[in-house]
């Protein structure tokens, strides 16, 4: 596969040289210069073009939900990590809500962060497992009910995959509980994120549950 561009933005230096250091040591991931501010961040997302940000909340004066939405806006085929030393839940909701598709706090291990760069390149996404029902249930509870018309958008076999995301399957289960190959189930994947105008799984879930399916159903 083509090697993953990364873009990691922080104003902490030490953290930031250490972690591209680290990340430079993964064959797949090509790590790009580190960019310390929203300027930086948004000049370097026009030149490099990263794949997958990974992005601090806090930067010095500036808040990270700047540049994310500067990114969501500029660059929509951007994905958006957040690596922070925050662990609050509002936070990490605003942060899905404006088209984060991983949080990761700072204390996780390289390989973590690492393995949910690749997820989020691939259209996945990562939010810590004792958060992720919360934070699905928060969106849910705040983005109202929708008609359900984007859903009927979906072909059978679209919604089927969709299904399962709702329960909880990663691509290797889907495929096993669906009798198909990983590749066809991730092009299911991308053909319905694209009809309900979506950049990540998680977002797919929530507007799922939104209309009325749940896990099981």
């Amino acid at each position: 596969m083509e090697p993953i561009r990364v873009l990691i933005v922080d104003d902490h230096a030490l953290f930031a040289e250490a972690l591209a250091a680290r990340l430079g040591r993964e064959p797949d991931l090509v790590i790009l210069p580190i960019a310390a501010d929203v300027r930086r961040a948004l000049a370097l997302a026009a030149t490099e073009r990263p794949r997958v940000l990974v992005l601090d909340m806090t930067l010095g004066a500036e808040n990270g939900l700047d540049v994310l939405d500067r990114i969501r806006e500029e660059h929509p085929d951007v994905r958006v990590v957040v690596l922070t030393a925050m662990s609050d839940l509002d936070a990490m909701v605003r942060a899905v809500r404006r088209g984060a598709v991983g949080w990761l706090e700072k204390t996780e291990s390289a390989e973590l962060v690492a393995r949910v760069i690749r997820s989020a390149a691939r259209q996945g996404g990562w939010i810590p497992p004792d958060a992720l029902g919360e934070v699905l249930r928060r969106l849910t509870r705040d983005g109202g009910e929708p008609s359900g018309a984007l859903l009927a958008e979906l072909t059978p076999r679209e919604r089927e995959v969709l299904q399962c995301m709702v329960d909880g399957l990663g691509r290797a289960e889907i495929a096993e509980r669906l009798g198909l190959s990983a590749n066809t189930v991730r092009t299911h994947t991308q053909n319905l994120l694209a009809k309900l105008g979506l950049h990540s799984a998680l977002e797919a879930i929530t507007l799922a549950m939104r209309a009325g399916m749940r896990p099981g159903g």
